[in-house]
């Protein structure tokens, strides 16, 4: 019994992360995207499309979330996804660097910790629902 509790714990709480950095990723983007002028400001030379891909995801890290929470196989798959899709766009993002571009340092930093958390929670997520652990979960 304390597995299934352990295993319930763990999986709450990332999806706790990711429903919470996605309700954050939202806020943050769409003021920026949609015309709060400070927060256009304060966000310097950003890049567009790394900008519309994590307003995006935003929206995915909550469903993730939401599915981790309900034990859904599929909130494993969306989890990876994102991941590899957020690392992705960093790799991108360093090319434009590395080419020359303008960029932000706040970019490089929030890329970072979307990669490492992203890639937390899909470990996690994977670790915990691997077959046999879970009791009763459906896809």
């Amino acid at each position: 019994m304390k597995a299934v509790k352990k295993n319930t714990f763990w999986l709450r709480m990332v999806a706790l992360v990711a429903i919470v950095f996605g309700l954050m990723t939202i806020k943050e983007g769409g003021l920026v995207l949609y015309g709060d002028q400070a927060a256009v400001k304060a966000a310097g030379d950003f890049m567009p499309f790394v900008l519309w891909f994590n307003f995006i995801a935003g929206f995915f890290y909550i469903l993730a979330g939401i599915g981790l929470w309900l034990q859904r196989r599929w909130a494993v798959w969306l989890a990876i996804i994102l991941a590899v899709g957020t690392a992705f766009v960093f790799a991108a993002f360093g090319l434009h660097i590395a080419l020359g571009g303008a960029f932000a340092q706040r970019t490089v930093v929030a890329m970072s910790l979307r990669t490492v958390i992203w890639t937390v929670i899909a470990l996690i997520a994977r670790q915990q629902m691997r077959p046999g652990r879970m009791f009763g979960a459906s896809s």
